[in-house]
């Protein structure tokens, strides 16, 4: 049987599909350009989610090779916070979460990005923390360093 390969114009197409039914992201906020199975996304949002959820989508779509976000993340005034704050709620979060040992990650803000660091035991928690950080009105960004 023969595999069909798919063009980069129906890569595209199947992406801004998947973008428009996707509930977390408004599908004429973001641009699509495809190159060689290679998703290059642009575009602003305004939250960290939004950006997350569209790269989450183009990733659930056939032939994709790799996803480029370039998505800007300006937040609405409301959500703008310190890095003080930013950080202070993100510690908070981890320390919430039962499936991340207190202790064992390090929260560090600058311009709205964090960055996490630690040891921990699973890859489950190495995820957990990153959701944990996600999920907090003012970030613009995450980097996970856990080794684990």
């Amino acid at each position: 049987m023969a595999t069909h390969i798919h063009t980069d114009e129906e890569i595209r197409a199947d992406v801004l599909e998947e973008l428009k039914w996707d509930p977390r992201v408004q599908s004429n906020e973001i641009g699509v350009a495809v190159k060689n199975g290679i998703v290059t996304l642009t575009g602003w949002v305004d939250s960290y989610l939004k950006k997350i959820a569209a790269e989450e989508a183009a990733h659930r779509v056939r032939g994709v090779t790799a996803v480029a976000n370039d998505i800007e993340v300006r937040l609405p005034e409301s959500d703008q916070r310190t890095d003080a704050d930013i950080a202070a709620a993100v510690v908070n979060a981890l320390k919430w979460d039962a499936a991340i040992p207190e202790g064992q990650v390090t929260v560090t803000v600058s311009k709205g990005w964090v960055t996490l660091k630690g040891e921990v035991d699973y890859q489950f928690q190495k995820i957990e923390a990153e959701h944990a950080a996600r999920r907090v009105t003012g970030v613009i960004g995450v980097t996970n360093l856990h080794h684990g």
